[in-house]
This record gives structure tokens, sequence and C-alpha cells, in this order.
């Protein structure tokens, strides 16, 4: 276990208040999007209108057990590796993980709730390539051999669009976040000719797309009574829709080298969708007219798609049918599901019958490889294994906290199972509350 080189391909990071301030000044730091901490502590950010009051959506990280399903509603309810980059680097540390890619929160995991739901989408352009810059120039900079850069895109402008592929992969950024289903945003399907030039930047710039569950297709829920936990189980598997859908996409058999990451996808189920495409092919083609230049659905998808894991045992012991190439790891960080700091120790248990070769592959190497990530640039291997880092985070407090924060259930109500309308309810409190906040605040300046 010491000596593992692991690599995460999806963390998440909670935007700190100066977000904005090293790369904007006068009327367009102004206009950025706004951090607020209200009268009795709670954080919220604005832009051109919108609240955005669940900036640090279920980063719960380092809480008790019991806390994990209450929303943090402030800075100071999270640990500080959740927004500061030097405190990130020591979470990482006491759970041996040697390099991290982190999805944004305020505007969603690709910018849509924030930046492509803004009116003013010439502000927005220049605030996205400001928050692009800070990711870069200032989380990934602390250090840029153990942060691994991902940027966000105008997609509401294709020319903004293929312009800042260009701007990131010139500023070493190699992935890009991007919704898995654009209608849900107003824009045309993947399918449409639209997208045509954003494929050819990806390939030409070599960056690889990443689609996060639930950046587009709403994971499915059977109802606001289904308890919470039913949710949970189904929301990695939630991505096939998404998987299937781009599956189909002309442009992969124009663009052999166009690379497609499934975040925190797992893979235990990839080996059946394989098949299940490949049967469907098999028996439909003559009418549906689909069309894999004389290859099976699941070599396409197996040449295309990177699948990730937190924790799938059966996925791994199916390494040879999920395509032993095609696995990345990854470890949620500061999600409820992130195994933080016990990474290694839950990982391990599931390698047991994998060659070394196979663990280098999907602890670090598939990852490095597809993010075009030089881990070792700056470090030797020996200083980057669980061991080695471990030793250098003596001093990192891991016992579980308690900070509180919005609860699923009402003060005093008898504990009972949580229902996927009660995080719905809280989420919509926090909403409430921010926008009340805000429209006082501007009647009082009114």
């Amino acid at each position: 276990m010491n000596d593992l080189v692991l690599v995460s391909v999806d963390d998440h990071l909670v935007e700190p208040p100066d977000l904005f301030k090293g790369h904007l000044s006068g009327a367009d730091l102004e206009s950025a999007p706004q951090f607020h901490t209200t009268a009795t502590g709670t954080n919220h950010w604005t832009y051109q209108g919108k609240t955005m009051a669940n900036a640090g959506l279920n980063a719960v990280v380092g809480r008790v057990p019991e806390e994990y399903g209450m929303e943090p509603t402030s800075l100071a309810q999270m640990r500080k590796g959740c927004w500061d980059a030097k405190a990130r680097l020591d979470d990482m540390n006491i759970s041996g993980v040697a390099a991290s890619m982190n999805f944004g929160s305020i505007g969603g995991f690709d910018g849509s709730v924030c930046f492509h739901a803004a009116p003013d989408k010439a502000l927005a352009l220049k605030h996205l390539r400001a928050y692009n810059d800070w990711h870069i120039h200032e989380w990934c900079a602390t250090d840029p051999s153990r942060f691994i850069p991902l940027g966000i895109l105008p997609t509401w402008d294709m020319d903004a669009t293929v312009a800042e592929l260009k701007r990131l992969a010139d500023l070493g950024c190699h992935a890009i976040s991007i919704t898995e289903n654009p209608t849900k945003i107003g824009l045309p399907s993947i399918h449409d000719e639209y997208w045509n030039p954003m494929w050819k930047a990806l390939v030409d710039n070599e960056i690889t797309s990443c689609l996060h569950i639930g950046s587009g297709n709403p994971t499915p829920i059977a109802s606001m009574d289904t308890p919470i936990e039913a949710w949970i189980t189904t929301m990695p598997m939630s991505i096939a829709v998404g998987a299937s859908d781009w599956l189909q996409l002309e442009a992969l058999l124009k663009y052999p080298e166009l690379r497609v990451f499934l975040s925190e996808s797992g893979i235990g189920w990839v080996p059946y969708f394989m098949e299940r495409a490949d049967f469907a092919h098999s028996r439909h083609t003559a009418w549906t007219h689909s069309n894999y230049n004389g290859m099976k659905p699941s070599e396409v998808f197996k040449r295309h798609f990177m699948t990730c894991f937190i924790d799938d045992a059966f996925g791994l012991k199916s390494l040879e049918d999920v395509g032993e190439d095609m696995v990345a790891f990854e470890t949620d960080y500061p999600h409820s599901d992130a195994l933080w700091p016990d990474v290694p120790e839950h990982l391990v248990k599931s390698l047991t019958g994998l060659s070394d070769a196979q663990i280098d592959k999907v602890t670090h190497l598939n990852a490095c490889r597809w993010l075009r990530h030089d881990l070792f640039k700056t470090y030797k291997r020996e200083e980057l294994t669980v061991g080695a880092l471990r030793a250098r985070a003596t001093d990192v407090d891991t016992t579980p906290i308690s900070t509180g924060g919005n609860k699923p259930l009402a003060e005093g109500e008898a504990p009972r199972r949580i229902t996927s309308g009660d995080i719905m309810k809280m989420m919509q409190r926090q909403t409430d509350d921010a926008e009340a906040v805000e429209a006082d605040k501007a009647a009082a300046e009114a």
C-alpha cells in the first residue's frame, strides 16, 4: 500500500472569496460573481441577479458520519482543504494522493449554473476566462505537479469556445469540464453540427472532455418519497444515459483521438453496457442506420472513454472486460462518498489479483497519459508514494469534526428515513434564505 502512487481525476474545490481579485480590476471586478457573508455567518454568491446558495454542495469530508447529509452553509463549516490549495495539499498528503484534478462548485461542474445562465454574455465570457485564470494560475500553481488543471468553456459562443480551448492548451491545461447534455442549458444537442468546431479544437489542442455525473442529465429518482440512499446508490450508474448518447457521436469516428472522461462513473456496470451496446447494434442497425465504420460499439467505447472509480472491487475484478488502459482512480474529496483519509486502505483491498503493471495503470498512468500530466517533472516517484506523502503529513489533524449546517429534518423531528424530497427541500430552504437576504439588502439600498 505504501508504494502506491495515486492520482485522483475527480475531486472538488469550493471557491474562496477572493477568487477574482487577482485577475480582474475596476468595473470588471465589481461586476464579477460576489461572495457574501450574512449576519448569521452563512455564505453565498451572487451574479447578474442570480443567487447561488449551495456553494459548498456536499463538502462534508472530515465530518462525523451523522452529518454527511447536512449541507454546509459557510466556509467555516468545511475543512480548510476544501477552499485553500495549501491546506488541500496537506489533506492530499495524509490520504496518500499524489495529484488531483478538481471540479468547481459555484458555476456547477461545467460553469453552466453561473456563467451560462447569466443574461450579459459578454461579461460572462470575461469572468469565465478570469475563473480559468484563477484555477490555473492560483489553485493549480500552488504545486503544478500535484494539481491537474481543469477548464470550463463558454459554449454559448462557439468562436469563443474554440479560442478558449487554444488559450487553455497554451497555459498547459489539457482537460475541460462540459455538460453531458447541452440541451439542458438551451444549447443544441451534441449531435448538432453546432459542435463540430469544438470537436476539432479538442483534438487539435489535445484536450480531454470530462462529463461529470449530474452535469446535464439528472440522476433518475423514482419519487420525492424515495429514500435518499436509493438515489445515492444509483448515482454513478446514471451516467450510462449520457455515455450511450455520446457513444453515438459521429465525431468519434471522424476523430480517433477524441478523449472523454466519464467522471464519477464507477466501472462495474461497464462490461454489460458494452455488451448491450453491441447487441443493440447487431439487432437494430438495419433499420436504425447506426454506423461505427465497421467497428463494434464496444470497440469505439474502449478507444474513446475513460471510466473512473472510487471504490469498485467488482469492476477491478472485471478489469479485463472493462479495459485496463481505460480506467482511472478518483477520491471525490470533499464529498460524502470520499474515503478520506483512509483512501489507500480501502483501495488496496480492491487491487488484489492485479499485476504491478495493471495497478500502476489504474492508479496513475492512465490518468496522466490522457490528461498530458507529467507527474514526475518536479518530484521523483519515491517522493509521491502513499508512504512518502504520509510521512510529510504527521501534523495533519484528521479527528472527525461536527460543524453543523442545514439539516434535512426539522429541529426536533423524530429520526426517520431521509427521503430525496427532504434533501431537495433542504437545498431550496438554503436558496430561499440567501435570496431573502439579497432582497432585504436591495430594499435597504433602494
